[in-house]
């Protein structure tokens, strides 16, 4: 992935105002993004940790503010393992989280929404290129794709849902 700037990143918010793009606080970080190893950005906004943005790379890149599933669950979840809907990288306990997505436009204002399931620090890109493993290695399914196919199957995912928020 290309670097993006903070403007670009601001101004490419598909699914919340203008304000609302301002106010989201990009990670610490941000200057350091080892933007080769990314397909997408992602981030939680470390003034709301129910908060997170994705940015999907392109000609017009497309930035969508996301609200992250409050972690619950019922005794004994927590060695309960989830797969990333994107990456498909198995994580136990918190390791996945439901993400939730205003929809663009009238839609979104009305208060209607899509969700998938991704890893909880949005770090799929790391997974898929193992520089970075999830915290607790679980039973890995061995997959007979390339790395380069793997990250194609992945942005196509991730496209897919970024065109849901979109309509």
């Amino acid at each position: 992935m290309e670097p993006i700037s903070e403007a670009t990143i601001r101004a490419s918010f598909v699914n919340c105002s203008k304000g609302e793009a301002a106010r989201i606080k990009l990670p610490a970080d941000f200057r350091d993004t080892p933007w080769a190893d990314l397909d997408f950005f992602g981030w939680i906004d470390p003034a709301a940790p129910q908060r997170a943005a994705i940015v999907v790379p392109g000609p017009d890149p497309v930035a969508i503010v996301l609200r992250r599933a409050e972690r619950g669950g019922r005794p004994g979840s927590a060695a309960r393992s989830s797969m990333c809907q994107v990456c498909l990288t198995d994580h136990s306990g918190g390791g996945v989280s439901l993400f939730t997505a205003p929809l663009a436009g009238a839609a979104g204002r009305n208060g209607n929404s899509v969700g998938e399931y991704l890893c909880s620090d949005l770090a799929c890109s790391l997974y898929l290129r193992g520089k970075r493993q999830p915290r607790m290695r679980l039973v890995r399914f061995e997959e007979t794709l390339s790395q380069a196919e793997k990250i194609d199957r992945a942005l196509l995912k991730l496209t897919a849902f970024t065109s849901r928020v979109t309509g």
